[in-house]
């Protein structure tokens, strides 16, 4: 399974030039698969980014939202072991979304596909792949 960090899903939204073609063909062909997913905590942290005005979503969240898992995308839930896992990264850095992120895709076995270096350097368990790539 890919796991489209928060800032892969919006680029890959609005057709963003930064999410790189080696990493485009990856995620369509796992979306093709029915193995394309995003933590429900991206859709939060869209939502708060929404509400502070530094991201424009031109349509109702709730439907942006339904439309994205009607194509296929995969919500995957916060469960209860994975916010203890969150809590419980080594050497990771504080920011509690990416923490709930990273944890999610431990969780899940999946291939986190990002553009944030603190998560790419970080290394350890994950797996992950270059979103600019």
């Amino acid at each position: 399974m890919l796991l489209l960090d928060t800032h892969v899903l919006v680029w890959l939204d609005e057709g963003n030039s930064r999410l790189g073609a080696k990493a485009l063909r990856a995620i369509n062909r796992a979306l093709a698969a029915g193995r394309l997913g995003v933590a429900s905590i991206s859709f939060w942290e869209i939502a708060m980014l929404v509400e502070k005005e530094r991201l424009d979503i031109r349509m109702e969240l709730d439907t942006w939202r339904l439309e994205l898992l009607h194509n296929g995308l995969l919500d995957i839930p916060l469960e209860s072991s994975t916010a203890l896992k969150a809590g419980q990264l080594r050497d990771f850095h504080g920011d509690p979304v990416d923490r709930m992120i990273v944890a999610t895709a431990l969780e899940h076995a999946a291939t986190l596909v990002t553009a944030d270096r603190k998560i790419l350097d970080w290394g350890k368990r994950l797996q992950t792949m270059d979103a600019t790539l």
